[in-house]
């Protein structure tokens, strides 16, 4: 795994992230001496990835690499990407080996996406998972892109196919938004997609994604909500849908109330879907439960705690 990160210090030098990126390599390096006992075995698994050059490259539609190579390759392909289950986002079509996620995020993307302009943009992805947005940015465009999430095996799945795009400007922090300096303002558009309703205090959540952007930079919110007026807002008194850190679930209304509170402007919803069973499910690369076993059995309008069923928005808005 090549964790050099001279390059993201170079792609910012000259931008108000240039003093933070610089700082960026001992963070890394720091964090990783402290690890995760399952590191080690998912860093095998990155390294046992076949050395191949990607013929064609396709991010904008998909993420698909492909190459000549024969099934002996393929199945070397197959059982390194597989030792990095489970998959959650996704999918991916590495050389012919078809990784089938838990979510199928291109089905949200295909959502999201026409609403934006990530032509020329800096990004910062919040809570990116293992990076298949991070992609997909790249391939609408995007300047350059930062993710960040503290979750080890997301980074160990990001670095597994960085491994097979190393030029390109896409970089996985395993650090937590909180560990971000104060008022850093130097990314066009900020994403905080599947984070909000996992934080106790959501207008903070939004002060700091606030603090990431530039002057006239775009936040993009996707989260859980509900049905309801500006005043609604569901708190479940235990799980939601089997999630024990699920805190505020509001309505539109109320979501875009909070933002124009947290002080951006032009805050506008352009997406509100039920999430179905067919866009998130398990597989063979993700064999835990997942939302029909989450699904009241008699009801899918229900959570098994008989809340409404998952309901998400995507909300953009401006920083002024």
């Amino acid at each position: 795994m090549n964790l050099d990160l001279t390059p993201l210090a170079w792609r910012l030098a000259g931008t108000p992230l240039a003093a933070w990126a610089n700082g960026l390599q001992q963070q890394l390096d720091a964090k990783l001496a402290i690890g995760h006992g399952d590191l080690p075995r998912w860093r095998r698994a990155v390294d046992a990835l076949p050395d191949i050059q990607p013929s064609a490259v396709e991010l904008r539609d998909a993420f698909r690499l492909q190459a000549d190579c024969d099934e002996t390759t393929r199945a070397i392909t197959h059982d390194a990407l597989f030792g990095l289950s489970p998959w959650r986002k996704g999918p991916f079509d590495v050389f012919g080996v078809h990784v089938d996620t838990e979510w199928r995020s291109d089905w949200k993307w295909a959502r999201v996406a026409p609403h934006l302009d990530l032509a020329g943009k800096r990004i910062l992805d919040v809570g990116c998972g293992n990076g298949y947005y991070m992609w997909r940015m790249l391939g609408a465009g995007a300047d350059s892109v930062v993710g960040i999430d503290p979750n080890w095996l997301f980074f160990c799945q990001f670095h597994a196919l960085k491994r097979y795009l190393p030029d390109l400007p896409a970089w996985h922090l395993p650090m937590a938004l909180e560990e971000l300096p104060a008022k850093l303002e130097g990314f066009d558009t900020v994403f905080s997609m599947g984070v909000l309703y996992h934080r106790r205090s959501p207008i903070d959540h939004l002060l700091e994604l606030k603090d990431c952007l530039l002057k006239g930079g775009e936040l993009v919110l996707e989260t859980l909500v509900v049905e309801g007026n500006e005043h609604t807002a569901l708190v479940p008194e235990d799980r939601y849908a089997q999630m024990r850190n699920v805190w505020f679930l509001p309505s539109v209304a109320a979501l875009e109330c909070w933002l124009r509170r947290a002080g951006f402007v032009d805050v506008r919803c352009v997406d509100v879907s039920i999430t179905s069973v067919e866009e998130q499910r398990s597989t063979d690369w993700m064999r835990y439960q997942s939302l029909p076993e989450f699904l009241d059995p008699q009801d899918h309008s229900k959570t098994i705690e008989g809340l409404p069923a998952p309901m998400r928005a995507v909300i953009t808005a401006r920083k002024p």
